[in-house]
């Protein structure tokens, strides 16, 4: 996988979730295309990298076009039609491992993140968000649910369960696993599990 392009067919579905590019009216630098500014993007999320980190001659664009992108993006919720594209592309492509499905989440700072934060329990109760994700016998994720850092990740799992974004298959015809650690390892959470067997 190239962690600077997005493979072409992979981009021709993203791009039909993004928004019409806006018409531009008067003087001014032309706006960047989408396809550049989405490798940008691409690029940071692959490796985690600050968005500072991204130099101008790797795509073309500046680090602070890439991230006001990103966040525009983000709050128009483009993202979880992106994502569902994705788990719709992988399903394609790499037929999805039911056999093993497994949750976990991951804590983060946020100190920006307002209101949808909590205290976190692992950085000295600063604001910080949690990340919970269901993934497939091959890592790849299949639904994405994110909280305050100070949220149990039992409550978390049925979010999980429910949002998966590619219909399931029948447990009857083929066997599927759940995998989790302790943090779900409540009756609330098995008897959840097994209702959506």
């Amino acid at each position: 996988m190239d962690y600077f392009h997005v493979p072409d067919e992979l981009w021709k579905q993203i791009e039909q979730v993004l928004p019409e590019e806006p018409k531009r009216h008067g003087p001014g630098r032309p706006r960047i295309d989408d396809r550049t500014v989405w490798n940008g993007i691409w690029y940071v999320l692959w490796t985690g990298c600050q968005w500072k980190a991204v130099q101008r001659r790797w795509f073309g664009v500046s680090s602070s076009v890439l991230h006001e992108r990103f966040q525009s993006w983000q709050q128009a919720g483009i993202f979880e039609r992106v994502m569902e594209t994705m788990v719709h592309f992988y399903a394609r492509k790499r037929k999805i491992q039911w056999k093993w499905q497994s949750v976990d989440s991951k804590s983060c700072p946020a100190p920006l993140g307002g209101l949808e934060t909590g205290k976190s329990p692992v950085d000295r109760s600063k604001s910080g968000s949690k990340i919970h994700l269901l993934i497939d016998q091959r890592g790849a994720p299949l639904a994405l649910h994110i909280t305050g850092a100070n949220e149990h990740d039992k409550w978390s799992a049925d979010d999980l369960i429910v949002s998966i974004m590619v219909e399931r298959p029948d447990p009857q015809q083929v066997k599927q696993h759940f995998c989790a650690d302790k943090g779900y390892d409540y009756d609330d959470v098995h008897e959840f599990v097994e209702h959506e067997r």
